[in-house]
């Protein structure tokens, strides 16, 4: 099996034989092994040591600097060494050494200079000397934020960077430099906009790709994995797809050093358990009991949901929504609706979890994060409940320093990304879809708008005291239902307060406990609903003005007339 560079590994080598780019930034996955070509069927090298071996084989210098080690040349050492000797005379030793970025960074700068120098006064034969500088971690060299702001050696840093990139004396020579980070957003915002630098993002193993890493494993580190995993290795590589290569070898290496069969169950349990931990909690796994047979009501809604179902199980992925919008009063059951669907999918199911961060950069470096696994993932559904405090927002907001516009610009790019079309399929939930972008929302990006609503009818009422009582793994028939009062309006979850308030007094009850229907029809007698009823009809009316299909509707809000909707709105305004 031969070994073929990464997609990314060729652009840059192509980039910078063409003279058009000398920087570059490399980010994503960079933390993992990278295959490369040799002998045998290839090697499985690390990010620097594969720029080393692979990228910069025929270099004659080849610099790396981090702030944890400071400078290292991991080819030309002689001829590193003999120049700092002579730059810098007795204190050579000492600079050497340093792992301030400050120093080290302008003892690189000076280096390059001399380099520039050299071929300047005598011509192509010194230029033909090739170098190559490796910035690890450049994040701490170059920390994103106002360069003005940052202090001198930090700001210094930037400017530094920035003339390696723009300088056409070091374009026009051998010399390339490589900054190396995990997230983008990490890096200062002039170093990543610079329009003379190349940003090249390193991705997850694809299917194929991991399929290939297990073949190499079993033929060298793991030749028991066949007789130990109960799943052929083609399923294997699809079912650790969105771990990293490294990712994947811990799982294996976890079952296999315990002498523990891989089973199915076993390789979901540990595979979200790794993808959780490597997204340091910023996506937390849909695990479902439930399927749509567990909802009450919402015939059409369950219709539409199992029908995209099976587009999306028999890959008709072109016709297939790009997403989602669930919307409603509060207690309808949107992250409900979303749960249920996820136990009939089949495909991977997760939620955002709180990606905003305090510290400048952190929030669109979780996002880097998380988009980068879900592209891996191959198909993924992707809940966002309150998605209008999480989305962000168009218009920059002064509160924030811009961090909600950028939110908001991150997510629209890539949910837009028609690419992504039956693989990553967003789902939106919220009662206040009003507060949501019009561009997040809009076709192309949330297609199906879906309107949840209370039980409209005392049968749809007593459907849904079933169903939450199943949802409760309560016993409760038809018969042990009560007449339940005409006048309330009790969305799902004021009926599950209900039902565990009528559970609570039976439990108080002394011997013999009253029969259920008569302690159900207590609480009902006793119960106060909600007191916003101005708020929650606001929330219903915009969920009805936010839909895309009149058959979601009830009968009455099929025969509203716009205008009176948007009256009514208006009237309701100042309650929301």
């Amino acid at each position: 099996m031969s070994i073929d560079l990464p997609p990314w590994a060729v652009e840059m080598r192509d980039l910078f034989r063409s003279g058009s780019v000398a920087q570059f930034i490399l980010h994503g996955n960079v933390f993992d092994v990278v295959p490369a070509p040799g002998p045998g069927g290839g090697r499985l090298l690390s990010l620097n040591t594969f720029l080393d071996e692979v990228m910069f084989e025929r270099y004659d210098t080849v610099l790396h600097y981090d702030r944890g080690r400071g400078i290292r040349a991991t080819r030309g050492a002689e001829e590193w060494s003999e120049w700092l000797r002579l730059a810098l005379g007795d204190q050579a030793g000492a600079f050497a050494q340093t792992r301030e970025p400050g120093a080290a960074m302008e003892l690189i700068d000076r280096y390059l200079l001399r380099t520039l120098n050299l071929q300047s006064l005598s011509g192509r034969e010194a230029g033909a000397r090739k170098i190559a500088v490796v910035i690890d971690f450049a994040e701490f060299a170059v920390p994103r934020g106002d360069a003005i702001q940052l202090g001198g050696a930090f700001s210094a840093n930037v400017v530094k960077v920035l003339g390696w990139a723009n300088d056409p004396a070091i374009l026009q020579s051998n010399i390339v430099t490589v900054l190396l980070t995990e997230g983008l957003h990490d890096l200062n915002e002039l170093v990543v906009e610079n329009p003379h630098a190349t940003s090249l993002r390193i991705p997850l193993p694809t299917e194929g790709e991991m399929g290939e890493y297990l073949e190499a494993l079993v033929a060298t580190t793991f030749p028991e994995l066949p007789s130990k995993c109960e799943v052929a290795l083609d399923a294997l590589a699809r079912r650790l797809t969105g771990l990293s290569r490294v990712g994947a070898r811990t799982v294996i290496s976890r079952a296999l050093k315990n002498s523990q069969t891989i089973t199915a169950a076993w390789l979901s349990n540990t595979k979200k358990e790794m993808i959780e931990r490597e997204c340091q909690g910023l996506l937390e796994f849909i695990e479902s009991r439930f399927t749509l047979d567990n909802i009450a009501g919402h015939d059409a809604v369950k219709t539409w949901l199992r029908e995209d179902a099976r587009l999306l199980q028999r890959g008709i992925l072109y016709a297939l929504p790009m997403g989602y919008l669930i919307t409603g009063r509060i207690g309808t059951g949107k992250t409900y609706l979303v749960q249920c669907w996820a136990g009939e999918l089949g495909i991977p199911c997760v939620v955002f979890k709180n990606f905003r961060d305090r510290w400048v950069g952190a929030t669109e470096s979780n996002l880097e994060k998380i988009f980068s696994v879900l592209r891996a993932l191959g198909q993924v559904v992707v809940f966002v409940d309150e998605a209008d405090q999480a989305a962000g927002k168009r218009e920059t907001e002064s509160s924030d320093s811009g961090l909600s516009g950028r939110v908001y610009s991150m997510l629209a790019k890539e949910m837009s990304d028609t690419r992504n079309r039956g693989r990553i399929i967003w789902v939106f939930a919220t009662s206040r879809p009003d507060l949501l972008e019009v561009d997040l929302k809009r076709q192309g990006r949330l297609d199906v708008h879906i309107p949840l609503f209370p039980p409209e009818t005392r049968e749809e009422m007593r459907g849904l005291l079933i169903a939450v009582a199943r949802k409760l793994r309560v016993p409760l028939e038809e018969a042990d239902l009560p007449d339940l009062p005409e006048t309330v309006v009790l969305g799902g979850n004021e009926i599950e307060g209900i039902l565990v308030r009528a559970l609570r007094t039976r439990e108080l009850s002394p011997e013999p406990r009253r029969p259920i229907k008569e302690i159900l029809s207590g609480v009902f007698a006793e119960v106060r609903p909600s007191a916003h009823t101005r708020k929650l009809e606001y929330m219903d009316l915009v969920a009805v003005k936010e839909c895309t299909d009149a058959r979601f509707l009830p009968l009455r809000f099929r025969e509203l007339p716009p205008e009176r909707l948007e009256e009514r709105i208006d009237e309701l305004r100042r309650f929301a």
